[in-house]
């Protein structure tokens, strides 16, 4: 099984313009990320995809691979979908590693990599139990249900699944929540399909990309991790990380 590892990187953030090249311990951000992918030696190739020449440059100068994909695209899937469908090279799987998460573990590729070995899964994602009640009824956290198969049921930013018969702050002691964490795999021949798939409405009402592939029928897996995601979203999350 091939798989290629893609980073996609916009420079223009909201809450954070330019985040992919802030300086942590002495590296960009983006280094960080790249050079974790490498070093996991789980990719036939790595890949930085962005539509900034500021990111290009820095990417070039500490020796990555780059490629410039269209500024209008509305998600990472979609960056991750036109450097497949310009490579020459065939792959069997893409891994979208999110250019904000210098700290992502090894295990957490392997884990990913691992659902297209031992799963049918077209898709493939990430999920960390939760621990802290704030967290399950926080919107900002999205959670998932998973079926026994480790196929995922449902994501909401609401907790999921209700617990009718105790108190909101008592949810955790009858029940076990997970988060997503959103770093996806997917099989190459899906990714070209889901590209061209409309906005779905459960996508539009949660805004979550990945209802759409729910609600279109595509398979989705999910492996459970042990290490929580560390994105850097704001100027406030990097000073915290320093």
């Amino acid at each position: 099984m091939k798989v290629i590892a893609i980073i996609p990187a916009r420079y223009a953030s909201t809450r954070f313009p330019g985040k992919p090249l802030v300086d942590i311990q002495g590296k960009p951000m983006i280094q960080h990320v790249f050079e974790k992918a490498v070093h996991s030696g789980l990719f036939e190739k790595v890949i930085v995809a962005t539509d900034d020449d500021r990111i290009k440059n820095t990417v070039l100068a500490f020796g990555g691979e780059v490629a410039m994909t269209n500024p209008d695209h509305q998600s990472g899937t979609d960056r991750c979908g036109e450097v497949v469908n310009s490579l020459p090279d065939t792959y069997d799987v893409v891994i979208n590693i999110q250019g904000d998460e210098p700290f992502i573990h090894k295990s957490q590729l392997e884990d990913l990599v691992q659902l297209f070995k031992t799963t049918p899964a077209e898709i493939g994602t990430l999920k960390k139990e939760l621990n802290n009640i704030e967290d399950v009824h926080n919107k900002n956290v999205v959670k998932v249900v998973a079926g026994i198969d480790k196929r995922a049921l449902y994501f909401s930013r609401n907790p999921i699944p209700f617990v009718r018969d105790a108190e909101k702050l008592d949810w955790l002691n009858n029940q076990k929540f997970y988060k997503h964490l959103g770093l996806y795999g997917y099989k190459v021949s899906v990714l070209k399909e889901l590209v061209k798939l409309p906005a779905s409405d459960l996508e539009k009402s949660e805004n979550l990309e990945q209802l759409r592939w729910l609600e279109n029928g595509y398979q989705v897996f999910i492996s459970e991790t042990e290490h929580e995601s560390i994105g850097i979203d704001t100027p406030e999350d990097l000073e915290k990380i320093k």
